[in-house]
């Protein structure tokens, strides 16, 4: 057993001398900085094929640009997601900024003013007015994709510069999105569809690809932000391709419900998901405050 150290902050102190001295504190805390260094090993490791699964309100909290930094460094190699996600990002490419509300609201008042709420941040309802025109311009070239992986693909080339989208296409990163029906985005496809426009995706195609990548690596490695369908899709591949060499998981919910999400990364091994011999932890804290933590101290140290 190693001794809790009592963390001290200095003036000028950087984020990632932080994130060492809570190493040898408890809790959630040393969990967190045990996640740095477990996320380091993994992205040095070049036999190790890094896929990252991200569910929750990120982008309308402010994370956009901390989710584009693991892609634009190409520290992942695989990016899953939902579709509220990659929705909430086109729309703030497209120009609808997500608003903070301050403490007091009427939701009521809210929707008559033309606003959508998530918590305390509010995305302008107009901005599916944008979308609509947007998916309508160019539905000729999205329309051509087989599957969602390749339409998300097809999709990033066209979406504006910032988006996730567009910087997973620039650094060639997959972005799976099991689920995308679920979200504006789908609602955007469906409406195409309704109106009689031709598109044929094969919603089952994504399995093969992404346990293939999962089959053919050396090792792989798995970066929980959230869980819900993008976790459970990652998941999959690891039992049908190779079990997981490394893993970090940050989440708020409890193992205790059964739920894929508060399911420990242990969990896993039961499945054959996770290598018994694995490196791994759970970091239980919001994301919103433990990703830029990690981000700032893995920027530091690679």
């Amino acid at each position: 057993m190693d001794k809790i150290n009592q963390i001290k902050i200095s003036k000028g102190m950087k984020v990632n001398e932080l994130v060492k001295g809570m190493k040898y504190t408890a809790f959630n805390a040393g969990k967190l900085s045990i996640a740095v260094d477990i996320l380091e090993e993994m992205i040095k490791d070049k036999d190790c094929r890094v896929f990252f699964g991200q569910a929750g309100a990120l982008v309308p909290g402010g994370m956009q640009d901390v989710i584009n930094e693991f892609l634009r460094n190409k520290w992942v190699d695989v990016f899953v997601c939902t579709g509220a996600t990659l929705t909430h990002d086109l729309v703030e490419g497209l120009g609808f900024p997500h608003l903070k509300l301050e403490d007091g609201f009427d939701d009521n008042k809210l929707n008559e003013q033309g606003y959508d709420r998530v918590y305390n941040s509010l995305m302008q309802n107009k901005a599916y007015s944008a979308l609509e025109d947007f998916f309508n311009k160019n539905w000729d070239g999205l329309s051509k994709a087989g599957n969602i992986r390749e339409f998300l693909t097809l999709l990033g080339g066209i979406s504006p510069k910032g988006t996730i989208l567009r910087t997973a296409y620039e650094n060639k990163i997959p972005v799976f999105c099991p689920a995308l029906a679920d979200s504006g985005i789908g609602l955007m496809i469906w409406g195409r569809k309704a109106a009689g426009r031709k598109i044929s995706i094969d919603a089952f195609d994504d399995m093969k690809e992404i346990i293939d990548i999962a089959w053919t690596a050396k090792k792989n490695g798995v970066f929980y932000v959230g869980g819900g369908v993008p976790k459970n899709f990652i998941q999959q591949a690891m039992q049908f391709g190779k079990p997981a060499s490394y893993g970090v998981q940050v989440t708020t919910d409890n193992a205790e419900f059964g739920g894929s999400s508060g399911a420990p990364l242990q969990e896993g091994i039961s499945w054959g998901k996770m290598q018994a011999d694995a490196r791994f932890v759970d970091v239980n804290c919001d994301a919103t405050i433990a990703v830029p933590l990690i981000l700032a101290g893995l920027k530091d140290r690679l």
